[in-house]
């Protein structure tokens, strides 16, 4: 993760706590704009299998992502939750494009995107404690302790920086793909 790159095109970061529903947005404006060739969104490499209900991702084990890693396979990769998470380093060609790359991060890894990606937006997709709890619980991974231990971890994001756009996801899923959509529109309004 050396170097600044320098492109025509955008990074979209997208964080948030669990439960805040970033796969369901992402999920519904990458159905939107599948036919819109401004915008790729990034597939993530995670040490864990393939599930269903889980977000669609590419699978490596444990030794296999740690050779990726050293063989430069990833632009930002990051461990969380027992797991590791990359990008592969085909989404810096895409940006080379011109293209807006939309991927779904850990907030860990932000100060790397700024370093790298000097056209970027942050885009943080929250909802209401309440929400995110009755979201978690839903799942079944967690004990309700666990649950009251993540809520309890709420994370402020910088935006000292003037990247960040923070959508509320307390309601209406749609609601909150046609902003998530908006924001990705200015964007590639920009990169044409």
């Amino acid at each position: 993760m050396d170097g600044l790159h320098k492109s025509a095109g955008c990074f979209v970061a997208v964080v948030g706590p669990s439960g805040a529903g970033k796969d369901t947005i992402m999920n519904g404006a990458r159905a939107a704009l599948k036919n819109d060739a401004r915008f790729h969104f990034v597939r993530r490499v995670i040490t864990r299998p393939q599930m269903p209900g889980n977000e669609d991702h590419d699978s490596l084990d444990t030794e296999a992502f740690e050779q990726a890693v050293r063989d430069g396979a990833f632009t930002l990769h990051w461990q969380a939750h027992g797991l590791s998470y990359g990008l592969p380093i085909s989404l810096d060609a895409e940006i080379a494009r011109g293209r807006v790359v939309i991927a779904n991060i850990s907030r860990r890894v932000l100060e790397d995107v700024r370093r790298l990606y000097p056209s970027r937006l942050i885009l943080v997709i929250t909802a209401r404690p309440e929400v995110l709890a009755e979201r978690l619980a839903a799942r079944g991974r967690e004990t309700r302790e666990e649950i009251v231990r993540r809520l309890e971890r709420e994370v402020h994001f910088n935006d000292s920086h003037g990247d960040v756009v923070t959508i509320d996801n307390s309601g209406a899923a749609e609601l909150s793909i046609s902003a998530f959509i908006e924001q990705l529109m200015k964007l590639g309004v920009q990169q044409e």
